[in-house]
């Protein structure tokens, strides 16, 4: 005959097995596709739902803020959206990709990026339009492309960039690795580069300032787990979080 410890200890490891696999069954994994701009913050960002939301697992994906709408028009699976420009989620909208209303959480603002010490003493715009200084920056149509432009024009100078990125994390690396002299990037990419380059910040940036929207992708069966993402986005919490990156708060619509 068993023992009654022996029953107990079967007991207890049969309901510490079924426990293990109800926890499973009721975690549930967002997954976000996020303008590249936004990798470091939303590490943190990720950190802190999960903390007060348990059972509820985010997965990040992130590329320029075009790329990530091309996906989803060409069937990309995800729950949720997030774009660094009003321009870009409205292309989402129009292409039935996410429903409801997008909503603003952050603001962005561009400056330049030089070397550390800014050897070719770069301090606006203009500058950039010497031959001797190798500038790079987004193409357009993305949003820190689409920036420059409005930037550009408000400042009148017409640049010859020696390339032109898919995403602003692809102009800071150029500039970080010597690859270019410099290249306008947003203010929080600065905070990103532990030292690495060095931000010249010019008036008409302010001109160019981009807006984030987040918004639930259509169709998507976890649509009440993503709308509680979008909340936490505006909490206090999360809006600090944002603001210690270098984002600035989105205007209230």
């Amino acid at each position: 005959m068993r023992s009654a410890s022996a029953i107990l200890s079967v007991g207890t490891l049969l309901l510490s097995g079924c426990t293990s696999s109800f926890d499973k069954a009721q975690t549930t994994t967002l997954t976000v596709f996020a303008a590249a701009s936004l990798a470091e913050v939303y590490g943190a960002l990720g950190k802190e739902f999960e903390a007060a939301n348990p059972g509820v697992d985010l997965q990040f994906e992130f590329a320029g803020s075009q790329t990530l709408v091309e996906q989803l028009v060409n069937g990309a699976d995800a729950d949720l959206l997030a774009t660094a420009d009003a321009i870009t989620m409205d292309r989402a909208v129009d292409g039935g990709v996410v429903s409801g209303r997008p909503i603003p959480f952050a603001e962005n603002i561009l400056t330049i990026a030089v070397e550390p010490g800014n050897p070719l003493d770069i301090s606006e715009l203009v500058s950039l339009t010497n031959p001797d200084v190798a500038v790079v920056v987004c193409a357009k149509g993305v949003p820190c492309g689409n920036a420059t432009e409005t930037a550009t024009e408000a400042a009148g100078v017409i640049l010859r960039p020696v390339s032109e990125e898919q995403k602003v994390t692809d102009v800071l690396g150029k500039v970080s690795s010597g690859q270019a002299d410099a290249g306008l990037v947003y203010r929080t990419d600065i905070a990103t580069a532990n030292g690495a380059v060095e931000a010249v910040d010019f008036p008409e940036a302010n001109r160019a300032v981009n807006s984030y929207f987040i918004n639930t992708v259509t169709g998507t069966p976890r649509s009440r787990d993503a709308k509680r993402f979008i909340e936490f986005m505006s909490t206090a919490d999360a809006q600090e979080i944002l603001s210690d990156a270098g984002f600035q708060p989105a205007e209230k619509s």
